[in-house]
């Protein structure tokens, strides 16, 4: 599998107050993902990793099918958006990983997540 310039992924994340605890070590992100399809064929996302890592140093690898329920078709020139969400033990941490998609002649290929920061807001600089 290679790397393919052909999909963009952009991240946004939030603290969730609401729902977490912290006198418990419960805090709660949600996060949105934009992934675009800046070629000029279609591109289906199959299965995803993620590795998520907290302030402690402790690490949750994720392996699953596809995103949100799907596995989502993304015509050239479109994009697709999902949120999800992943409780951490402490007020900062981080996520990265990649995608298993397949290109219009179903040839596989891979997609990196780079890395983005989980925080709660106080802990932004």
């Amino acid at each position: 599998m290679i790397n393919s310039p052909r999909v963009c992924v952009q991240v946004q994340s939030i603290y969730v107050e609401n729902q977490s605890m912290p006198d418990e070590a419960r805090f709660v992100f949600a996060y949105t993902v934009t992934i675009r399809n800046l070629g000029h064929a279609s591109v289906q996302l199959l299965r995803r990793y993620w590795l998520i890592t907290d302030s402690n140093g402790r690490q949750i690898e994720v392996h699953g099918e596809g995103v949100a329920g799907e596995q989502p078709l993304i015509l050239p020139g479109n994009e697709f958006h999902y949120t999800s969400g992943v409780v951490l033990e402490t007020p900062l941490g981080t996520m990265e990983g990649h995608y298993k998609m397949v290109d219009h002649l179903d040839q596989p290929f891979r997609t990196d997540i780079p890395v983005f920061r989980l925080s709660i807001p106080a802990l932004i600089h």
